[in-house]
């Protein structure tokens, strides 16, 4: 009788960090994931619909998918609080084909802005509306702000590669200098009163974007000169990270504008401001109304999942390559998307990220359905809650003895 060989998988796979351990468990998202590289087609594929019916609807399909179906298809799905078991986390952290799905946003992401500014500028055998050019401004605007995510994944990683990548997906917005102060800014600060990113309780979306946005310019700009300071150099070189990330975004528009004529500034623009401002709103959705509480020696407690916010809705995590699992991004800001947990303590949104920026759009509804919320996750003590100046004064009038 011959002899039989028989193959078996491999246990192990070598990698840079030694042997690790392939686990018997599957990731049921392993593949969902790459849809999120494929946002930036919606361009593409909105002119391609315009082309063949003539409708330029269609060039508002982005808005309706994000805000509409989004919202429906994460009603319909349900959520997944599932997490990958312990052994599985060292295999998630090296598998590649999760970078890929961020690596593969970037071009996908520029490849979508040249070719709106073709159509901004007479192409693509079209002739748009004004309303037409403002639907795809604002598909490209929800493109960037979803590239503003992506940046946000690589810009927390370690390898240097990743680190540029997540200034190159900034470029687009303006908003490069997010990569300073999410990193060194909104992490050591989160959920204080000295956090821009973090939302009062009471506070509107429209007020918290322009307090947000400015907040976070001046806080970046303090925190790399004072890096430079602490090196006995001048901030005002290309080695400052809040310059050169607003030197590329300076280099990407002139390299529109003279391919395809000024005709396009005012598009750039527009849809620069919409993809900012969308981070911003889900920066409001993440922390609103929680406050990490005071210390006796005057510092804050630590950051515990209780000051985010958290969703588990599977079509806006894989969209969103699981920022909804806010809480364990902030507890361990170096672990990759894939391998996010969800946590018991952190507060729950009653919708996915998507269906909650509608609802902040309109104030009044975002209170009733959000007020009661953070003040029951005080267990009924508003004043642990994350009150604005003019809240914490009026607390303080009420409480404070009247005279007989």
């Amino acid at each position: 009788m011959g002899s039989t060989v028989s193959f078996s998988r491999p246990r192990t796979v070598h990698t840079e960090r030694g042997e690790i351990p392939i686990p018997r468990w599957h990731d049921p998202k392993r593949y969902l994931w790459l849809l999120g590289a494929v946002v930036p087609a919606n361009v593409a594929a909105s002119w391609l619909a315009v082309y063949l019916t003539g409708n330029g609807l269609f060039w508002w399909f982005t808005a309706v998918l994000a805000f509409v179906a989004v919202p429906v298809l994460d009603w319909a799905v349900g959520e997944d609080a599932e997490n990958p078991p312990d052994s599985a986390l060292a295999w998630l952290e090296h598998d590649r084909l999760y970078r890929w799905a961020t690596y593969l946003y970037l071009p996908n992401q520029y490849g979508s802005l040249l070719l709106a500014c073709w159509f901004w500028a007479g192409g693509g055998w079209l002739t748009m509306s004004f309303a037409d050019k403002v639907g795809l401004m604002v598909t490209v605007g929800i493109i960037g702000g979803i590239a503003i995510n992506t940046a946000h994944e690589l810009g927390h990683k370690r390898a240097p590669a990743e680190k540029r990548l997540s200034k190159v997906a900034l470029a687009q917005t303006w908003y490069g200098h997010f990569y300073i102060e999410h990193n060194r800014g909104h992490h050591a600060r989160v959920a204080t009163a000295e956090d821009p990113a973090s939302a009062r309780f009471g506070e509107s979306l429209y007020a918290f974007i322009p307090r947000s946005v400015l907040g976070s310019l001046r806080s970046a700009w303090r925190i790399e000169s004072a890096r430079f300071a602490r090196l006995g150099r001048s901030r005002w070189t290309l080695r400052n990270d809040v310059l050169n990330a607003w030197l590329m975004s300076a280099a990407l528009f002139v390299v529109l504008i003279v391919w395809f004529g000024i005709t396009v500034l005012p598009w750039l623009i527009g849809q620069a401001a919409i993809g900012f401002c969308l981070l911003e709103a889900v920066n409001y959705l993440e922390h609103y109304g929680l406050r990490r509480q005071k210390l006796p020696d005057g510092r804050y407690e630590r950051v515990r999942a209780a000051h985010s916010w958290n969703s588990n809705t599977v079509v806006a995590n894989v969209f969103l390559f699981h920022l909804q699992r806010h809480s364990d991004h902030h507890a361990h800001p170096l672990r990759r998307y894939q391998a996010l947990r969800h946590a018991d303590e952190a507060p729950q949104l009653p919708g996915g990220y998507a269906t909650m920026l509608v609802l902040a759009t309109v104030p009044p509804l975002w209170r009733r359905v959000m007020d009661w919320r953070v003040i029951e996750h005080y267990g009924g003590d508003i004043r642990l809650a994350a009150l604005s100046p003019r809240h914490q004064r009026g607390l303080l009038v009420a409480s404070a003895p009247t005279g007989q």
